[in-house]
């Protein structure tokens, strides 16, 4: 339709403007990327630093605290079995000093340095009631510190260091007929510290190894956490940026239909006519678009319910195809349905949009006196939905981006959004099916859908 002069020239400037748009808007956007991706990069770096610092932090306190278990339950089985040793040998010479006619002098044997049994490793001591010790020699034994605390009445247990050789000391005193005596058994407990401090370097040493193996796995694991992370933010930043194009165009195109009116107020409404037919399109394009964006931003969000009821998708798709073939007349496009009974079980409104979006596309893509065949078909594995047009067909290189969102082929039909073969994609996704897109052997596109059958659901 040629259009009135005015309106003409007002969008000859337009366009002229819009033609170099895009050049501006382009380097804009690359160095606005650039900047969204090195902070994005920065921003998951940091997380997943901090995701390796917790890793490596919780192993940390675990190894920290299974490892001051181990020791302390170590350090205690062995002074328990230590103390054990001690007192046994403490009881042996208190029942001598009870037992015995002459005192002390007849518990020789006892006060020897035992070499065997329960005992071994110790030395016993006892200071008669004069104060005179007996036992055998060794320098720095008997502790006058644990004869002393001994005497006062309770046991006194301690350790004591004799020129770097550590021992154990029980003191205890023994009350008999002949006067208060002071038994003090010694155990060299070297070989007992020596083995804590091996398992003091073993417990260092694994949980130095432990922790190296965590902040690695914890790296493996972060990194492969924050994929889907990095992949949400890109696909949600060229959402926005292929959303903010979509929208660019009609609203420009408004905008200057609008200005264009706004300078001919006194003009009759005949005059201007394209003008609002134009606000008129590109109201409705962003009515569809919005609709569609809204779509999917509740799919990604998960609040869209699926109703799940039995339904026959020949039914469902005869109710589609009555919709669109007003518009398929229009185009001189002819619609063909080829049914069989498929029974399944789905959503019934969500099914016959995914059969318009699917028809629609065809027609889009089908020249005049074109046709669009609609094939039904149950078996075995589940219904098939087949959408077959007679257009140019797609390139082999596009096939793999058919259902990304906002994306066009080069030379595609204008009026659409972008959006319509992503909602198919979604719609097949919640039915549990699969759909996928290839070309014809004879010329033109095919695309076909597999759903589960009613038995299958």
């Amino acid at each position: 339709m040629d259009r009135p002069g005015p309106v003409r020239r007002s969008l000859d400037a337009w366009e002229a403007l819009v033609r170099r748009m895009p050049r501006i808007d382009r380097r804009a956007a690359i160095r606005g990327d650039r900047r969204a991706a090195s902070s994005d990069a920065a921003m998951l770096q940091d997380v997943r630093w901090r995701l390796v610092a917790w890793s490596a932090g919780t192993t940390f306190v675990v190894i920290l605290l299974l490892g001051g278990a181990v020791y302390g339950a170590a350090a205690r089985s062995l002074a328990a079995s230590g103390h054990a040793q001690l007192q046994t040998r403490a009881t042996s010479l208190e029942r001598c000093l009870t037992g015995a006619a002459r005192g002390p002098d007849d518990c020789g044997p006892a006060l020897a340095f035992s070499i065997g049994g329960p005992v071994a490793g110790t030395f016993g001591y006892v200071e008669r009631p004069d104060g005179r010790v007996i036992g055998p020699p060794q320098d720095g034994l008997p502790d006058a510190a644990g004869l002393d605390a001994g005497r006062g009445g309770g046991p006194d247990l301690r350790e004591v260091n004799l020129d770097g050789i550590h021992f154990r000391v029980l003191s205890e005193s023994v009350p008999t007929q002949r006067g208060s005596y002071v038994v003090q058994i010694a155990q060299d407990i070297t070989s007992e510290r020596r083995t804590l401090d091996v398992l003091v370097v073993v417990l260092v040493a694994g949980g130095l190894l432990g922790l190296l193996g965590a902040a690695a796995v914890g790296a493996i694991y972060a990194r492969r956490a924050l994929v889907p992370i990095r992949d949400s933010i890109r696909r949600q930043r060229e959402f926005a940026a292929d959303a903010s194009h979509e929208f660019r165009t009609p609203l420009a195109v408004i905008r200057s239909s609008v200005e264009h009116l706004e300078r001919h107020r006194d003009e009759p409404v005949a005059s201007v006519g394209d003008a609002l037919g134009d606000i008129r399109d590109e109201v409705e394009h962003l009515t569809t678009l919005v609709g569609d964006l809204l779509l999917l931003a509740r799919t990604d969000s998960g609040v869209v319910e699926m109703e799940r009821q039995p339904l026959d998708l020949s039914d469902v798709a005869g109710e589609a195809l009555a919709a669109v073939s007003s518009l398929a007349a229009e185009r001189g496009v002819e619609i063909l349905l080829d049914p069989e009974p498929a029974p399944t079980v789905g959503d019934p409104l969500r099914l016959r949009q995914l059969v318009t979006i699917l028809v629609d596309n065809a027609i889009a893509h089908s020249p005049a006196g074109g046709a669009v065949t609609v094939t039904v078909r149950a078996g075995r594995d589940g219904v098939r939905l087949r959408v077959d047009d007679t257009g140019p067909g797609l390139r082999p290189d596009d096939i793999p981006r058919v259902f990304d969102r906002f994306w066009r082929a080069s030379g595609a039909p204008a009026g659409g959004t972008g959006l319509g073969l992503a909602i198919a994609s979604w719609i097949v996704e919640r039915h549990g099916g699969s759909i996928g897109a290839a070309n014809r052997p004879s010329g033109g596109a095919t695309f076909e859908v597999r759903l589960p059958g009613a038995a299958q659901a």
